[in-house]
C-alpha cells in the first residue's frame, strides 16, 4: 500500500500497514520479543507457563477420547518458545506425540525463521491460514495473538456515530481524524449487534473472523480453542488503544512500522459473539487462578527442589510474575471456547 499526501485511511487498515505491510511493517521485519525487543510474553517469562498449557492440552485431549489424528494449533508461534516447551513436554506422552500435527500459524516471514530454528529437530506444518487444516479434532491455542489484529474505533456523538480514520500529511507526520459512519450497515455485516448499549466501539475485524473460523470448525471437528491474552471484563466499551516500544509507551503516530501496536481484548464482547455463533460454551477465568489450579505453585516447587538459592530465587520470581495481580495474574485472562455438550473444565 502507498501512501500518498492528504490519504486519509481507516485506523484498522493504518494499524496493519504499520505491523504487516511486508516491506516495514514492524511483525515483517523484526524480532520484538525479550530483552532486545518491545516486551515479552509468558512462555519467555518461565518455562512453567508452557508447561501448564501442555498438561490442560493433554487432559483436553483425553477427554476427546484420545482421538488418533488431531490438529494442535498454535495462533501466533512468537519466537517459537512455546512450541518448545510444549514438544519437550509431549515426550513423556507418547501415544498424544504420535496422533498430533503440529502445526503453527504465522504471517512474518522472520518469526517464521525464527521458529523454525528454535524448533528445527521436531516436525511442524506451517500455515498462513487456518481454512487449510485438515479436518480432524482440533485444539487452538492463541497467547497474545488477538491483541496484536488491527482495530476500528466508533464514537457516538449526540447519537450519530463516528469512525476514527489516520490522515497522512506526508509518510512521517499523521493524525487522527473522524468520519460520520452508518453503524447497522457494520452491523449487518458482522451480523452481530455491536452498538448496543455503547457509545464506543472497539474492535478488530480480523478477529471477529478468527473467532467466527474457528468457532465454526470447532463445530463441525470437535476441539476447542484455548485463549491467553490481556484484557478486561467491561461490558461497557473503551479506548484501549496503545503503542509500545523498548517495553515503554510509545506514540501510535510516531515512527511507523518501528512501534508494535495492541490493543486490550474485551471479553465479554469475544463471550457475546462466540455465544451467537451458536452451539458453544465458554469459560472464562484470570491467568492467576487458571495457572494455580493447573498446580504450577506444585510445579514451581518440585523443579526447584535441588537447585541452589539464586536458582531456586529465580524460578519463583519468573512463577510471581505470571500470578500476581499487580504483574500478569489478573490483567491477563484465560478464556475456553468448546461444544456446549463438552463439559470438560480443567483450569476453570
Amino acid at each position: 500500500m502507498k501512501i500518498k499526501k492528504s490519504d486519509v485511511i481507516s485506523l484498522d487498515k493504518f494499524i496493519y500497514l504499520s505491523l504487516y505491510n511486508k516491506k516495514f511493517g514492524y511483525y515483517m521485519k523484526k524480532n520484538p520479543f525479550g530483552k532486545q525487543g518491545d516486551f515479552i510474553t509468558a512462555p519467555n517469562v518461565s518455562r512453567l507457563f508452557s508447561e501448564m498449557i501442555a498438561i490442560w492440552i493433554i487432559s483436553f485431549w483425553k477427554n476427546l477420547g484420545s482421538p488418533k489424528k488431531f490438529n494442535l494449533i498454535e495462533l501466533g508461534g512468537g519466537n517459537g518458545e512455546m512450541m518448545k516447551i510444549l514438544i519437550e513436554s509431549f515426550q513423556n506422552f507418547p501415544s498424544f506425540q504420535k496422533s498430533c500435527n503440529l502445526i503453527i500459524h504465522e504471517k512474518s516471514p522472520t518469526l517464521i525463521r525464527i521458529q523454525k530454528k528454535k524448533l528445527s529437530k521436531s516436525k511442524i506444518i506451517w500455515i498462513s491460514k487456518i481454512n487449510k487444516l485438515k479436518k480432524n479434532p482440533s485444539i487452538f491455542v492463541a497467547n497474545e495473538f488477538f491483541d496484536a489484529m488491527p482495530i476500528k474505533q466508533f464514537q457516538k456523538y449526540k447519537n450519530i456515530w463516528y469512525e476514527k480514520f489516520v490522515k497522512f500529511e506526508n509518510f512521517t507526520k499523521a493524525s487522527f481524524v473522524e468520519k460520520k459512519t452508518d453503524i447497522k450497515k457494520i452491523e449487518k455485516k458482522l451480523n452481530f449487534k455491536i452498538s448496543q448499549n455503547q457509545d464506543f466501539i472497539e474492535y478488530s475485524e480480523s478477529g471477529l473472523d478468527y473467532l467466527k473460523n474457528i468457532s465454526n470448525f470447532i463445530k463441525k471437528n470437535t476441539g476447542g480453542l484455548l485463549l491467553v491474552d490481556y484484557g478486561d471484563l467491561d461490558k461497557k466499551m473503551k479506548n484501549t488503544l496503545q503503542a509500545v516500544s523498548n517495553h515503554k509507551f510509545a506514540n501510535i503516530l510516531d515512527n511507523i512500522g518501528e512501534v508494535d501496536i495492541t490493543h486490550n481484548i474485551n471479553f465479554e464482547l469475544f463471550k457475546k459473539f462466540t455465544h451467537e455463533q451458536g452451539g458453544l460454551d465458554n469459560y472464562l477465568d484470570t491467568q492467576k487462578n487458571f495457572l494455580i489450579k493447573m498446580g504450577i505453585k506444585q510445579r514451581a516447587e518440585l523443579i526447584s527442589k535441588d537447585k541452589n538459592f539464586s536458582k531456586k530465587a529465580d524460578i519463583f520470581y519468573r512463577l510471581n510474575r505470571l500470578i500476581d495481580e499487580k504483574q500478569m495474574g489478573t490483567l491477563f485472562k484465560v478464556m475456553f471456547v468448546k461444544n456446549k455438550k463438552n463439559k470438560f473444565n480443567l483450569g476453570f
